[in-house]
C-alpha cells in the first residue's frame, strides 16, 4: 500500500487523512528504500540468501535489485501465503521465494525450514549469507526439536495466540522447541559469516525475539520456556518435558563461539514508521504526539486508555493541545473468551478489539477520529487491516443491530465494523512493523 500523493485534509477527509498517516508509515518500512546502505561487499565465495517473515518476498526482490548484478547470489526465502509482492519489470529472478502459513504453521512451512537448513550444508569461511527476516517468521519457520510432530507444533503455537501471551513469551517457547530458531540456524550456517537484515516488529527492536532469532543468540532458558508453558497451562509431550527440565533443548547463548563476527542490521523499525507519519501529520498542519513504538497489553484496555487520553485532549486540551494526531505502536494480545452454548464465533485481530475498546471509552465523544491497523495489512487472520473509529460509531452500529458489549464478549472485532463500512482493508503491504495507531483530535 502506497500513501496517496496529496495529503487529504484532516478537516473535510479525517478518515482519509488518518489512512493518508497509515500509508505513509507503511512506506517507510518498505525493504527498498532502506536496504541499500546495510549490505556487505561480495566474498570471495558464494553467497547464500535465507529467510523468513511476511516481508520476505519483498526483502528478497530488494536485495535482487542493489545486489551487484555480475555477483553470484542464490537462496531460498519463506513467506505468507499471498504476501509475495508483484514483481517489478525487468528484475531478474536470483532467490527462490516460497509460501507458507501463519500465524498456524503448515506443512509448507516445515518442508521451507528443512531446504533452508540444507542450503547451509557445504558453506566455508569465504562465504557468506544473508539473512532476510522479518515478523511472522516464528510461524514459517517451523522444524519441530526431536519428539514433537508438526501437530503438536500447531496445537501450542495456537495455545499461546490464544493465551494472552506477549511475544517475548511466546518466542521464549518457539525457540526451545525449534532445530532452527533461537540461534540455531547461525550456527549451522558456519564457518560462513552471516549477516542478517531484518525488520522489527517487536517492542525494543530485540532481533532474538523477531522472528524467534534464528541466527543471533538467544538469553532465555529451557527454564523460561518450561515456566511460560506451566505458567498458561500449555502441555508438551513428556519427552520434550524432560529436555526442557535437562536442558538438553537449550539455544546457543551471546557467548557461544558460533556468533563470532556475524553482523545484525536492523533496515526498519516501529518508531522510524511513526515518525514518518508524524511528520506528514506536522507537512499537513496538524501536532503530532508518539506516545511509544513499544505497547503492550490486552488490545481493549489499551484501546481504552487512548480512549481516556483523547477524551482528556477534546474535552480540557490537556496533555496536548488540539488539533492533534495522538501514534502509537507497539504489540497488543488478545485473550479469547470461552464461546457461550449457541454464541457465534467471532473474528477479528488485535487492531480491531484495540478499536472496539476504544469505541467505548469514547462513547461518541465529538471531534475524535480514529484508525487502528496491522502495518502488515491483515488483521490477525481476516483481510482487513483494521478499522476506523468516528464520533457517530456508537450510533450506526446501533442502528445496524450491533451490541458492543456482545462483540467484545466474542472477540468479534470484524463483525461489528463490516456492519457498519468500517473496517480498513488494504491487502498484504509486504512489510511489518506491527500496530499502528493513530487518533486525531480536534481538527
Amino acid at each position: 500500500m502506497n500513501a496517496s500523493k496529496v495529503t487529504p485534509d484532516p478537516r473535510t477527509a479525517p478518515r482519509d487523512f488518518l489512512q493518508h498517516l497509515y500509508g505513509v508509515a507503511v512506506e517507510r518500512a518498505l525493504p527498498l528504500a532502506s536496504m541499500g546502505p546495510h549490505l556487505p561487499k561480495p566474498p570471495k565465495g558464494r553467497t547464500l540468501v535465507i529467510g523468513a517473515g511476511k516481508a520476505g518476498g519483498s526483502m528478497a526482490q530488494a536485495l535482487e535489485a542493489l545486489w551487484p548484478a555480475d555477483a553470484p547470489l542464490s537462496g531460498l526465502v519463506v513467506t505468507r501465503y499471498d504476501h509475495i509482492p508483484p514483481r517489478p519489470e525487468g528484475l531478474a529472478s536470483r532467490i527462490e521465494i516460497v509460501e507458507a502459513a501463519h500465524p498456524v504453521p503448515d506443512e509448507a512451512g516445515l518442508k521451507a525450514a528443512e531446504r533452508i537448513l540444507a542450503l547451509t550444508q557445504g558453506l566455508t569461511a569465504d562465504d557468506l549469507v544473508l539473512c532476510l527476516i522479518s515478523g511472522g517468521g516464528s510461524a514459517l519457520l517451523t522444524l519441530p526439536a526431536e519428539g514433537l510432530t508438526l501437530a503438536d507444533k500447531q496445537r501450542i503455537n495456537k495455545q499461546l495466540l490464544e493465551s494472552g501471551a506477549h511475544i517475548g513469551e511466546m518466542n521464549c517457547v518457539r525457540k526451545h522447541l525449534s532445530r532452527i530458531k533461537g540461534g540455531r540456524l547461525a550456527a549451522a550456517c558456519g564457518p560462513a559469516k552471516v549477516v542478517t537484515l531484518t525488520i522489527s516488529d517487536v517492542p525494543g527492536d530485540d532481533p532474538a525475539v523477531i522472528a524467534s532469532g534464528p541466527t543471533v543468540p538467544d538469553a532465555t532458558t529451557c527454564a523460561d520456556a518450561l515456566a511460560i508453558l506451566d505458567r498458561y497451562g500449555i502441555e508438551v509431550p513428556k519427552p520434550v518435558r524432560a529436555g526442557l527440565e535437562s536442558g538438553a533443548l537449550e539455544t546457543p547463548k551471546p557467548d557461544d563461539a558460533v556468533f563470532r563476527g556475524h553482523e545484525v542490521h536492523m533496515i526498519a523499525t516501529p518508531q522510524q514508521s511513526l515518525e514518518a507519519a508524524a511528520a506528514a501529520a506536522r507537512e499537513a498542519g496538524i501536532e503530532a504526539h508518539i506516545l511509544s513504538d513499544e505497547m503492550e497489553g490486552e488490545s481493549r484496555e489499551v484501546g481504552k486508555v487512548h480512549g481516556a487520553l483523547a477524551r482528556a485532549v477534546a474535552l480540557r486540551g490537556a496533555p496536548f493541545a488540539k488539533p492533534c494526531v495522538i501514534l502509537s505502536g507497539g504489540e497488543t494480545t488478545v485473550t479469547i473468551r470461552p464461546r457461550q452454548p449457541g454464541q457465534a464465533k467471532g473474528r477479528g485481530g488485535r487492531a480491531g478489539e484495540f478499536c472496539l475498546g476504544l469505541a467505548g471509552a469514547l462513547a461518541g465523544q465529538p471531534d475524535v477520529w480514529a484508525l487502528a491497523a496491522d502495518t502488515d495489512g491483515i488483521d490477525g487472520v481476516e483481510d482487513n487491516a483494521g478499522a476506523f473509529v468516528t464520533p457517530d460509531t456508537l450510533a450506526r452500529a446501533t442502528a445496524a443491530g450491533r451490541k458492543l458489549a456482545d462483540h467484545l464478549d466474542r472477540n468479534d472485532a470484524y463483525g461489528y465494523f463490516d456492519a457498519i463500512g468500517d473496517l480498513c482493508v488494504t491487502g498484504p503491504t509486504h512489510t511489518n512493523v506491527n500496530d499502528f495507531r493513530a487518533l486525531l483530535i480536534g481538527a
